[in-house]
């Protein structure tokens, strides 16, 4: 039996496993198994790998993407660039990490903005937001991360510029929403935007899938904006990450 599997915590609405069991069950493939790996701290990884010797791939989520990395072997050179890892290949006792959040998000961004390019805000500065800044350098999207604590980095505001700043809304039309804030259970809450300052000029993204619609989505609809949750950037990233074990 091939193992495959997903690392993080909590994962008691996990995408990834319903996502790889309803694959295997349609495309008939019998010898393959995917299962949650829920630890409370990163130092417990080498005991799952010790205690499952058939894994062959591991998928990463919150709060490890970038914590992993010293565990494994080594990185795919985009991943190394990107500084965070969400996939892991496990072939011939060797650990090597990926990140096919990468994959997805631009495959889905590109076709969710369409010719028309916009300065972005991506919201939140955690290992998920890694792929998102990566995709937009690439594709020559201006962006500034946004976060609760101020740095001295110069793309690198807070939420009370925001505020503070109205012009910053008016000129960034994307925001991308990297943070689990709206994840169910506490579907009610949303990162700390002004509604006032959002029109039908701006695009939504939210990595969030759970619920489908978030209360930051559905806010910034009623304003006029167009949104997108993150399902189809998980479902690309599953498949990039099929390829990558096989």
């Amino acid at each position: 039996m091939r193992k495959f599997g997903l690392i993080g915590y909590p994962l008691t609405h996990s995408f990834s496993k319903k996502y790889f069991t309803s694959k295997f069950e349609k495309e008939g493939i019998l010898d393959c198994q995917y299962d949650l790996y829920e630890i409370q701290d990163i130092s417990h990884f080498p005991k799952i790998l010790s205690e499952n010797p058939l894994l062959e791939g591991i998928n990463v989520t919150i709060p490890y993407k970038e914590k992993v990395i010293p565990f494994l072997d080594e990185l795919d050179p985009a991943c190394q660039k990107i500084g965070a890892v969400n996939c892991i290949q496990i072939k011939g006792g060797k650990l090597r990490g990926f990140n096919t959040d990468y994959i997805g998000f631009k495959q889905s961004l590109e076709s969710f903005l369409g010719e028309i390019r916009s300065k972005a805000l991506v919201l939140g500065t955690g290992g998920a937001s890694k792929a998102v800044v990566q995709v937009l350098s690439d594709l020559g999207i201006p962006f500034l991360m946004v976060s609760r604590n101020p740095s001295q980095n110069a793309n690198w505001i807070t939420y009370g510029d925001l505020e503070e700043n109205r012009g910053i809304l008016e000129s960034h039309h994307l925001i991308v929403n990297t943070t689990p804030v709206g994840t169910y259970p506490k579907t009610e809450e949303m990162p700390e935007i002004n509604l006032n300052y959002i029109t039908g000029m701006h695009k939504v993204y939210d990595l969030v899938y759970n619920p489908e619609k978030t209360f930051l989505m559905r806010s910034m609809e009623a304003r006029g904006a167009l949104v997108k949750n993150g399902l189809e950037m998980l479902q690309l990233q599953a498949e990039a990450a099929w390829k990558i074990w096989n």
